[in-house]
């Protein structure tokens, strides 16, 4: 299904370096009886990939484990024009498959991207961190299979 307001799609670049820098997104799956979860994930990128991490079970978990097909949504600048009843926005949708990173060199470097995103005044930390607690942490990949951007207001 395309996008019905195409005035108003990003172009790839753009929508792609959205997605990489905002700061955290909204994961949505289906649980076992139908009913749509939607929770807000911190995240990062790396070759077309989206990657996140977990407790070791949860709803989430559960979900994916029934059905790897997600959707993952940013949003970035937002503005109410009250005046004209609307908003300026800036928001990138994602669809893909999830699975879980098992190998530990991948996982390790995937949780050292997290420390390079989030904290990057706190390296070594991190990286201590990360060894005390990687066996207690779940590292998920989504795949992208496509995105699309849309905007409102906002120039390149």
């Amino acid at each position: 299904m395309g996008m019905r307001r195409k005035d108003r799609e990003m172009k790839k670049e753009e929508a792609y370096e959205l997605l990489f820098q905002s700061k955290y997104g909204i994961l949505a799956t289906v649980g076992y009886d139908g009913q749509p979860y939607a929770i807000p994930l911190n995240y990062i990128v790396s070759n077309n990939s989206i990657y996140f991490h977990c407790a070791l079970n949860g709803y989430k978990l559960d979900n994916i484990a029934l059905n790897s097909k997600v959707c993952f949504t940013v949003v970035g600048r937002t503005n109410i024009v009250s005046e004209q009843f609307s908003t300026d926005y800036e928001s990138v949708v994602v669809f893909g498959t999830v699975s879980r990173i098992e190998e530990k060199d991948e996982k390790e470097k995937v949780l050292k991207g997290f420390v390079q995103k989030y904290s990057i005044n706190f390296v070594s930390e991190g990286d201590a961190y990360i060894q005390k607690a990687k066996d207690q942490t779940v590292v998920c990949k989504i795949a992208i299979d496509n995105y699309s951007g849309k905007k409102r207001g906002y120039k390149v």
